[in-house]
């Protein structure tokens, strides 16, 4: 029976979201016979893990449905086993890339990308913490549905069951390597306060995550969509696109991703850096892997933490270190999108090898080639004001640090996949319990 793998990452409380998860856990076990690992990945200090055991133990009971809560010290035991089955000459650094103290959007995934292939799923479905589910005609609308209806099956097999198809030419035989749709309510990033305060210097912040070669006439439209997801569009019945899926109409929080690209190349490990998690959106678009884009869209919020002086210094921290990185990832996205169908080998699978080469490139960049980049966005967050002014001098006091990190974040990206394979091959290996 196939066996899918619906995962949670979180390090804050969520036990609303757990709940709803659980709900739709058992809606995939139900409506498509399937059996779904349901995975919490959680990081959350004692009282919080608590709270979640207790959440888990709530769920109602439902055929089909495992459950896993992994605390961090279970994940640390997991991918110490992994790592010293795969042979890798260095273990604690690849476990440090994959457990690291620090917060990691692309980490916690592919954590759940091992653990999935200990489990013998042949497909991760992701959802975040600060987010929840639409509600039409009286029941919640999951994204699961049109995930299973698509993921992992020929693309010509499904052609006629999408609302549109535009599949490259020659590529219907290759099967369908993500499916994901977006999110209503708040912006994916926080910066609304941002763009209410100052126009201009929201769209110069925001600029900074376009390429640089983006011509002109498009910035400002991609600028005004940036993190603006599907603004308040209420579902209203299923729209579904079969084609390569671009990475900015879909969110992490409602994404599917089959086995095959997961096991083959990893997210990048880099730490306290927004959007780090979207690489293998951008990879498979660009290999012209066929993906479904549907509009049963989660519903975003921002937590109260994130109100907090502390939270709101280290989010838009966060922002900043992802702004000084978009260069490095730049480099890489010009590269696969040149490479096109050259990203596969004759099996129709992501080599490896050849992304990992592009991410070595890019570190020919040195860290100061940044330096008018930072002076930009420090600037920026100074004009702001009030407690903007705090984050500008943060950024200031760690100016040299953070330039040498989005650099060194690129190094360790490309050591973790040069590693990958033989990880998930041992994560397959030593296998993992199913029960309820």
């Amino acid at each position: 029976m196939r066996r899918v793998c619906l995962t949670l990452p979180t390090h804050r409380a969520c036990p609303a979201t757990i709940a709803a998860v659980g709900g739709e856990a058992a809606y995939a076990a139900r409506e498509f016979g399937v059996e779904v690992a349901l995975l919490v990945l959680d990081s959350s200090p004692a009282p919080v893990l608590a709270g979640h055991r207790e959440a888990l133990a709530a769920l109602p009971p439902a055929p089909g449905v495992s459950v896993h809560h992994f605390d961090e010290d279970r994940q640390r035991a997991f991918l110490r086993e992994v790592t010293g089955r795969s042979g890798a000459a260095e273990a604690d650094r690849l476990l440090e890339l994959m457990l690291p103290s620090r917060v990691s959007y692309g980490a916690c995934t592919n954590r759940a990308f091992l653990v999935a292939e200990a489990l013998g799923c042949t497909s991760v479905h992701r959802r975040d913490s600060d987010s929840s589910f639409q509600s039409f005609g009286g029941e919640p609308v999951f994204p699961v549905h049109q995930e299973l209806a698509f993921l992992g099956r020929r693309a010509e097999d499904v052609r006629a069951s999408a609302t549109r198809s535009r599949i490259a030419p020659g590529t219907g035989d290759r099967p369908v390597a993500l499916a994901g749709g977006s999110f209503v309510g708040e912006m994916s990033v926080d910066i609304a306060e941002i763009r209410r305060r100052d126009a201009d210097i929201y769209r110069e912040l925001v600029g900074l995550s376009i390429p640089d070669d983006c011509p002109e006439i498009w910035r400002g439209h991609l600028v005004e969509e940036s993190f603006r997801g599907a603004g308040d569009a209420a579902f209203d019945g299923d729209r579904t696109t079969l084609a390569p899926v671009s990475p900015t109409r879909v969110d992490m929080c409602n994404i599917a991703l089959d086995h095959e690209v997961y096991r083959r190349v990893p997210l990048p490990p880099a730490t306290d850096t927004i959007g780090s998690d979207y690489f293998l959106l951008h990879l498979v678009h660009d290999a012209r892997l066929p993906g479904l884009q549907h509009n049963r869209h989660i519903v975003n919020f921002h937590t109260e933490e994130r109100r907090t002086d502390s939270g709101f210094l280290a989010y838009q921290l966060r922002f900043a270190k992802f702004l000084l990185a978009k260069p490095y990832l730049n480099a890489v996205h010009t590269r696969t999108a040149a490479a096109g169908d050259t990203l596969l080998d004759d099996r129709g699978h992501l080599r490896a090898p050849a992304v990992a080469e592009f991410v070595r490139d890019s570190l020919a960049r040195a860290p100061e080639e940044n330096a008018d980049r930072f002076a930009t966005i420090e600037r920026a967050y100074r004009r702001l004001g009030d407690r903007y002014t705090e984050v500008a001098d943060a950024l200031a006091d760690r100016r040299a640090s953070l330039l040498a990190e989005v650099r060194d974040d690129m190094a360790d990206f490309a050591l973790l996949m040069e590693h990958w394979e033989a990880l998930t091959r041992a994560s397959a290996e030593a296998g993992l319990a199913v029960s309820r």
